[in-house]
């Protein structure tokens, strides 16, 4: 079987293509067959409140493609640039890897996996902010 698997807790709360689903009292495992889908889960989701590090604004803006909320051809060039932005200040290898991992994922319009490497980063960056405020 291929495609997507989703491992949803009770009432967990998934996009999908711009619809909210929600599931029911027991865990439960949904297969997305559609390549290509937009989906989101809302555990994981950036509230625009909480955009206000250089990482969450890249993060955030592959996550408007995944909700439908932006259009992937109208974003791939700010995405490109977010992530040249990130490599001139995360040089570590670990970091250098997952902005070239989410580099190629903009490329390939696979926006989760962008937003998914991004993610990676924000203990890091986390991590630097709170050194410097030090």
């Amino acid at each position: 079987m291929t495609g997507l698997v989703l491992k949803l807790g009770p009432h967990e709360r998934v996009l999908i293509n711009g619809a909210v689903i929600e599931n029911g009292d027991k865990r439960s495992k949904i297969n997305v067959m559609t390549p290509n889908a937009h989906i989101l889960r809302l555990r994981d989701a950036i509230h625009p409140e909480e955009v206000t590090t250089p990482v969450r604004r890249v993060c955030y803006l592959a996550q408007l493609v995944l909700s439908g909320d932006a259009n992937p051809a109208d974003t791939r060039m700010q995405l490109l640039r977010g992530i040249e932005q990130l490599s001139q200040i995360l040089t570590d290898p670990d970091s250098r890897t997952l902005l070239a991992t989410a580099g190629r994922a903009v490329l390939e319009d696979q926006h989760y996996v962008v937003m998914k490497s991004l993610r990676c980063l924000l203990p890091r960056e986390e991590r630097l902010l709170a050194a410097r405020r030090a």
